[in-house]
């Protein structure tokens, strides 16, 4: 990173160009313009943004690339591009910025974090479909990447299944839901929540009831302050998507990749 940048920088990285942006130097594009977002998936209620059109960052981008967002607390969003670059009539991504002289209100009450600097919202995220997994916040790096079954092999289903089988549909659901915060046969970014197959695969340790317990509620099964993983409602993931998701991940249970040797 260039060293006259000071405060908060983002870096995007797509093709053969990596970018480097501040909050003020965001701010003054002229693509820059306030967003009304009506029901904001961080802050739980209307909010108002200065923004800039996502696509506006993504120069060099292909339709068929993925963009994977970096958080500042380990948490990673995989977004294919072709959903981040559409501007018709349908979702719009903006990457909200917060100014440095008008902080947006903290995320938890007595916590002084905010969404910011950096933050991925929508207009129209029902046009999408958008999932709250894809309103990555404290946006640290933006960058283009292969699909995650290309980077990742040891994340795909026994390739003998059919397309269109179910388990391969909760492989979707995984990818779209899970892998932001978690790893499976140590494939993945994030670094949030633990693997969901090494040692263990939950569903060889969790009733069936109790898991998709876990995945709707988890303060409702466990419950500590820390807690971060979120509730998956029904209308962020319906029922069937969530038997998908069960099927894949019993699935997997029995296509463990053994760990590496700790040195």
């Amino acid at each position: 990173m260039p060293a006259a940048l000071a405060g908060p920088t983002l870096t995007v990285a797509t093709g053969d160009r990596t970018a480097f942006y501040t909050s003020t130097g965001l701010l003054a594009l002229p693509a820059a313009t306030t967003v009304e977002i009506p029901a904001d998936v961080a802050y739980k209620k209307s909010m108002s943004f200065r923004a800039v059109p996502i696509a506006a960052l993504l120069a060099g981008t292909r339709p068929d690339d993925n963009l994977r967002f970096t958080a500042a607390d380990g948490f990673v969003a995989t977004i294919p591009a072709a959903l981040l670059l559409a501007h018709d009539s349908g979702a719009v991504a903006y990457l909200a910025i917060e100014p440095p002289d008008a902080p947006w209100p903290p995320l938890k009450a007595a916590q002084p974090a905010t969404a910011g600097p950096f933050y991925l919202v929508w207009l129209r995220p029902e046009k999408g479909p958008v999932v709250p997994e894809q309103w990555p916040y404290q946006i640290v790096r933006i960058e283009a990447v292969a699909s995650p079954v290309k980077r990742f092999p040891m994340l795909a289903p026994a390739a003998k299944l059919p397309v269109s089988h179910p388990i391969r549909a909760g492989f979707a659901a995984y990818q779209k839901h899970c892998m932001t915060c978690h790893t499976l046969n140590g494939g993945g970014d994030a670094t949030v929540g633990p693997d969901l197959n090494i040692p263990y695969n939950p569903t060889e340790y969790m009733r069936p009831d109790a898991l998709r317990r876990l995945i709707r509620d988890p303060q409702a099964l466990r419950r500590w302050p820390a807690a971060k993983m979120p509730a998956f409602d029904n209308k962020s993931l319906s029922d069937r998507e969530l038997a998908e998701l069960l099927a894949y991940l019993r699935h997997m249970a029995d296509r463990k990749v053994a760990p590496p040797v700790a040195k």
